[in-house]
């Protein structure tokens, strides 16, 4: 098929629609409810285009290519909508992005600047004064809800229950405002899709006591140490503290995902519990010792052992918080030093 985008011709397959085939191009549309790994929403208006022959703008994230389309998507007819569909969501979303976790790294925030509404907001044309509303209960602990700050995008609702498959959270209509319900809060895995997609301020994090700016921190790409799957998971790090976790929707093995251990199971890092040094209980206290002295106890206890009672009296449990190259040397450690397959691991049931 081949359809038309801004004058510009191109080759489609039947089934595309047209935000696919603009981001495919590079042609931007504006959205904030769309998400990839599930059904178009269509909630937010904002990815409205000109499609002639038709009397009223079309969403692109719901609207499929046919052949012979043309396609407008920059015209002023457009911006209009855009903005009209923007000032409905700002008008009843709080002005609070100096204390809201969000700021920084908000969707709707980036939309005010790229739409060029930043001079209405600054005149406060749009959008209701700053609450101090606190948090209300949700499905997990792992997470705070700001009833106030939320668009009704629905990102979260849908993400539970196409990609998840929990079907957690059901939109609330009943009063002035309506509002994200946990109706089914026992169905929840506290995996935390629903806080990984929500555009603004709505859910956030309620797992580290220290917040910090987007450029207040430092992300570094490592492994979940927890299971054997190998996710890929990114540490938000601030004043030398991971206060949080993010993903990365193109790497593999998890492409984003993650269950409540890889994106909540993070402040063991911090804990003052950690050990940092090797222990010996000696007259009945722990007491810190050199590795040097750590090793040579720990030789000697297992050799005599092994003396008296042989091999297979002693037995290993290693640790998914170390990495595999630590536990394959563990393994071996047990079976050809030691000289028994009594050797276990944490993450394996």
């Amino acid at each position: 098929m081949l359809v038309k985008i801004n004058g510009q011709e191109y080759e489609v397959d039947q089934g595309t629609t047209i935000l696919q085939i603009a981001r495919e191009k590079g042609i931007y549309i504006p959205t904030l409810c769309y998400l990839e790994r599930v059904s178009p929403i269509g909630s937010c208006g904002l990815c409205v285009v000109e499609v002639e022959g038709q009397d009223e703008l079309v969403q692109a994230c719901n609207t499929y290519v046919e052949d012979g389309m043309v396609i407008n998507t920059d015209t002023p007819s457009v911006k209009a909508a855009r903005k009209a569909a923007l000032e409905k969501i700002l008008e009843k979303h709080p002005l609070d992005c100096p204390v809201c976790d969000k700021a920084g790294e908000c969707k709707l925030q980036d939309l005010v600047y790229e739409l060029g509404y930043e001079e209405r907001i600054s005149h406060k044309v749009v959008g209701i004064p700053l609450l101090k509303e606190p948090p209300v209960s949700y499905s997990t602990p792992g997470i705070k809800y700001y009833p106030s700050r939320c668009v009704l995008c629905q990102r979260c609702v849908t993400i539970c229950s196409e990609y998840v498959g929990r079907e957690v959270l059901v939109v609330n209509e009943e009063g002035d405002k309506p509002r994200i319900e946990p109706l089914y809060a026992d169905r929840c895995i506290s995996c935390g899709e629903c806080l990984a997609v929500c555009p603004v301020g709505a859910l956030t994090e309620n797992v580290s006591p220290l917040k910090v700016r987007p450029w207040q921190k430092k992300v570094s790409r490592t492994v979940c140490p927890y299971c054997g799957v190998g996710c890929v998971l990114e540490l938000n790090v601030g004043d030398n503290r991971v206060v949080k976790v993010t993903v990365d929707e193109s790497i593999p093995p998890n492409y984003g995902t993650l269950c409540v251990k890889g994106r909540f199971g993070f402040e063991f890092i911090n804990s003052e519990k950690r050990l940092k040094r090797p222990l010996i209980r000696k007259n009945d206290e722990f007491q810190e010792v050199s590795w040097d002295e750590a090793l040579d106890f720990v030789a000697e206890k297992l050799t005599a052992i092994k003396e008296s009672a042989g091999p297979d009296a002693i037995a290993g449990l290693a640790s998914a918080k170390c990495t595999n190259e630590d536990n394959y040397v563990f393994q071996k450690f047990m079976r050809a030093v030691i000289g028994t397959n009594n050797v276990d691991h944490c993450a394996r049931l």
